[in-house]
């Protein structure tokens, strides 16, 4: 009787127990408020069919943290609560008292929560589709295919305000288009892919609420409103076969947006159908600075060169950091070439860091460029440049792709290796044999170097012949004037190694050296050469001929090999930016000191112009290249240079070979139009504006009202209000106001946007002194009135009328330009039938008249 009552008792608390777990272990049962899952009791809430289930599993990038995710019958996960919020071991999942479904941590913390509480759930339920439901006893008040995370399967619509994401990227469908719609948002947004497949419906079609769906049978379609029927996206692989399967699409951590099939009871889907056909096309999929490619068919991580390291040693696709950063850098930078490679580029970058200009700018704009860390060009007809300015770089290198990219490194750049060798172990054997050998062979050179250096030391150090002797040549050679040539190790000794970086520009960095005889110099290493050893020293010997009071004296030069270098007379007082925009050692400089130097830079560009045997143009005039001396007398550096770097057809340069400085460039650039000594002259009057106002004339601020600074200083010039536009720091004291307004009135004729109503630099320095009386100066146009300007020239021809000429508006002596005559027909016609474009021979003819039929100047 005892032991009966005992089994009725067992009986009775093994049944309560079953009552206590039932909502826990239950197979397509409703869970009531109060219902709960944790990593620890393995429990998990099914369908009624055991198709879906959702409970704690691994979370696979931490295996000691758990997500609750719904899974099909096999293990493949459809959704994730938190979209892949992890909790420890301790965590739940739990429908509260008040209707809300949260996922806590171990701490009790809020990973997640359905924010239901209050709206009167009374029950959750996992539906066959794999929908997971939160209702009352008559309607549903929320579900998670309304909360998709990276997948949507068959039954579930996913609309255009819905995003699926996964890692970094996101999913959406475009409200308007129906397009497909890939973002990456690893820093920032961007917009990577952006792609209708079936044209039919799109061409002149505006959608109203667009809808995707993976339906069963394999066609991922879509469908609309102001649509009849649905149309097909894409076809699965695996199109119309049937059996118990699995079918969705989701957004893979890798950036590609995917249709899979899955067997039941198997965890491993197939991939019917990608988004994206080509892996490396996936913008940030080898991180910043890693470079996808194809070893066979499927794609691999690599860093740019030699000169970077992976980020992450286990993970090649957690990008690359250069082994020495470019503020680091003990020499100069340099541009390594990367062939067939392709730094991706997107809005709103490809309008914001978009050119047209040739291969050699394209790398020489991003090696002066402050913010430029890789540039490419690409050679598909296009034209295009791309300068990646962007905190985050995407490489996509392979033999199919046109286009040459480059990246700034600390030299010298190092190539990487190709790719292949499988690493087997004779690979690795013969490897190591290669090290030793090399190993040998370096330490025996090492050797005789020391030798021979210990007997010069010995015996040659204190020897007239290669002491003082040597010296005396030296002094010889730079008294006479003529360039004195210097060796690359000579140079290396009298910087230290490049050790003192004086500065850096767009031909190169700039180090301090002290030469034998104690003469201070600057020594400039040059960057983008590419003439041969005597063209080279032929246009040393015309810069070093150039002498005048205000240009930089060059000293010598060097070239060796793949060395070249310039050796120049050192300034003490370093270059005007420092003295208007910076912290000069000297201070602020006065007005009479700037008055000055605007002076003494007109003279000497007046001298590159008119006076030296062969005339140059300097391209790059910016307060940067504008030296002082101890006694801040200016001094004009870096002429001639823009011809050592591109000396090809120097006559007709162009945009494709612009060495100048943004906010400097005189309109006839973006014109694409021959480049001439008014050139310099713009940029001289921006360089003039700047010293008066102690303002960058590229700056837009508030004070401005957002406009382009000369325009709005010349605004103020009109209402009389000069005092606004001189720099705030200057003493008043110390103004001489008619010099200022002299100044003023002669920097907005600088910058007319028409070179034929520019004046002379000649003219300028004549107007800077008083010589020549100054008339008020027309407002400088926009640079698009000046391009709508040639455009319509261009079309309809151009007379010698166009414009008003400078010398007419001055009380001079010098006579009118001579008239441009207008195009001839016949002449065009017979250009046109030997096949080549008339327009563009008009264009030439425009082109000279709008320059006042100047000739053509040598750099």
């Amino acid at each position: 009787m005892r032991r009966k009552a005992a089994g009725d008792v067992a009986l009775v608390g093994g049944c309560c127990l079953l009552l206590l777990l039932l909502p826990l272990l239950s197979h397509g049962a409703d869970m009531p408020l109060g219902s709960s899952l944790s990593p620890a009791n393995q429990a998990l809430w099914s369908s009624p069919n055991n198709t879906f289930s959702l409970s704690f599993t691994a979370s696979p990038t931490s295996p000691s943290l758990f997500v609750a995710a719904i899974t099909y019958a096999g293990g493949v996960p459809v959704w994730t609560a938190g979209n892949g919020a992890t909790v420890d071991s301790g965590g739940a999942l739990r429908l509260s008292s008040s209707g809300d479904l949260q996922l806590v941590n171990g701490s009790g913390a809020v990973v997640w929560s359905s924010n239901t509480g209050g709206q009167g759930v009374t029950t959750a339920a996992l539906q066959e589709s794999g929908n997971l439901l939160l209702r009352n006893s008559s309607a549903t008040l929320w579900q998670s295919f309304e909360h998709p995370t990276d997948t949507v399967v068959m039954g579930q619509n996913f609309t255009s305000g819905m995003n699926l994401t996964s890692a970094s990227y996101q999913f959406s469908l475009d409200r308007n288009t129906g397009n497909l719609t890939l973002k990456w948002t690893g820093g920032g947004t961007v917009t990577y892919f952006n792609k209708g497949y079936n044209t039919t419906f799109t061409a002149n079609k505006t959608l109203s609420s667009p809808t995707l769906a993976m339906q069963t049978n394999g066609i991922v379609s879509l469908t609309d409103g102001s649509l009849t029927s649905p149309v097909v996206v894409a076809y699965s692989s695996n199109y119309g076969e049937s059996g118990d399967m699995l079918r969705f699409v989701r957004l893979d951590t890798d950036g590609n947006f995917r249709a899979y099939s899955a067997a039941r009871g198997s965890n491993a889907p197939t991939e019917q159908w990608s988004a994206v056909a080509d892996q490396c096309q996936v913008f940030g999929y080898c991180g910043n600075m890693g470079v996808c490619g194809y070893n066979g068919t499927s794609p691999v991580c690599r860093c740019p060169s030699e000169n970077f390291q992976l980020s992450n040693p286990a993970d090649p696709r957690g990008g690359c950091r250069r082994k020495i950063e470019l503020q680091n850098c003990p020499g100069n930078s340099t541009m390594l070439q990367l062939d067939n490679t392709q730094f991706l580029t997107y809005p709103p970058e490809i309008t914001t860091e978009q050119f047209f200009v040739g291969i050699t700018a394209c790398r020489l704009n991003c090696l002066s460029g402050s913010s430029c860390v890789a540039s490419t060009a690409l050679s598909d007809g296009s034209g295009l440049c791309f300068l990646k300015v962007s905190n985050f770089v995407s490489g996509y290198q392979s033999a199919a792709l046109p286009s040459t990219s480059f990246v700034k490194v600390c030299f010298p750049g190092i190539p990487n290796p190709p790719l292949g060798g499988g690493g087997s172990p004779s690979g690795r054997a013969s490897g190591v044999r290669g090290w030793v050998v090399a190993v040998v062979v370096l330490g025996a050179v090492s050797g005789l170097v020391l030798c021979e250096w210990a007997l010069w030391w010995v015996f040659c150090r204190h020897s007239p012949k290669y002491g003082a002797a040597s010296a005396q040549y030296a002094l010889l050679e730079y008294a006479s004037g003529a360039p004195v040539q210097f060796s690359y190790r000579e140079l290396q000794r009298s910087t230290k190694g490049f050790k003192e970086k004086l500065g850096a520009g767009g031909f190169g960095a700039v180090y301090r050296g002290v030469l034998a005889n104690r003469t201070v110099v600057a020594v400039k290493q040059l960057e983008g050469i590419e003439q041969g050893e005597k063209q080279f020293r032929m246009e040393v010997a015309t810069i070093s001929s150039t002498h005048h009071l205000n240009l930089v004296r060059l000293i010598g030069f060097c070239s060796e090999g793949r060395h070249r270098l310039l050796v120049y007379e050192f300034m003490k007082n370093g270059s005007l930016d420092a003295f208007l925009f910076g912290d000069a050692p000297g201070g602020r400089m006065p007005w009479p000191t700037r008055f000055a130097v605007a002076v003494g830079t007109a003279r000497g560009i007046t001298y590159l112009h008119e006076e030296c045997r062969d005339c140059i143009v300097h391209c790059d005039i910016k307060p940067e290249n504008i030296l002082l001396d101890e006694h801040h007398n200016a001094k004009v550096s870096d002429f001639g240079l823009a011809k050592l770097v591109n000396p090809k057809d120097h006559r007709h340069r162009t945009l494709t070979s612009v060495r100048g400085t943004r906010g400097y460039l005189a309109p006839e650039w973006l014109a694409n139009l021959p480049i001439t000594a008014k050139s310099d002259v713009y940029s001289y009057g921006m360089v003039l504006l700047e010293l008066v106002s102690g303002h960058r004339n590229f700056d837009v601020s508030e004070e401005t009202g957002r406009k382009k600074y000369s325009v709005w200083a010349y605004e103020e010039y009109e209402k009389g209000n000069i005092a606004a536009i001189v720099d705030k720091k200057l003493p008043g004291e110390d103004i001489d106001m008619v010099q200022v307004e002299r100044a003023l009135q002669v920097s907005f004729w600088c910058i007319q946007e028409q070179p034929a109503q520019r004046p002379s630099m000649g003219k300028v320095v004549q107007m800077l002194e008083g010589i020549m009386d100054l008339e008020r100066p027309p407002p400088p146009k926009s640079s698009d009135s000046f391009l709508s300007l040639t455009s319509a020239t261009t079309a309809t021809g151009v007379s010698g009328s166009g414009s008003t000429s400078m010398v007419s508006t001055f009380t001079s002596s010098a006579a009118p330009p001579a008239p441009t005559p207008s195009p001839n027909v016949d002449e065009v016609q017979q250009e046109m039938a030997v096949g080549r474009s008339a327009s563009a021979r008009i264009r030439d003819r425009a082109s000279r008249s709008l320059l006042g039929q100047e000739p053509y100047m040598t750099m």
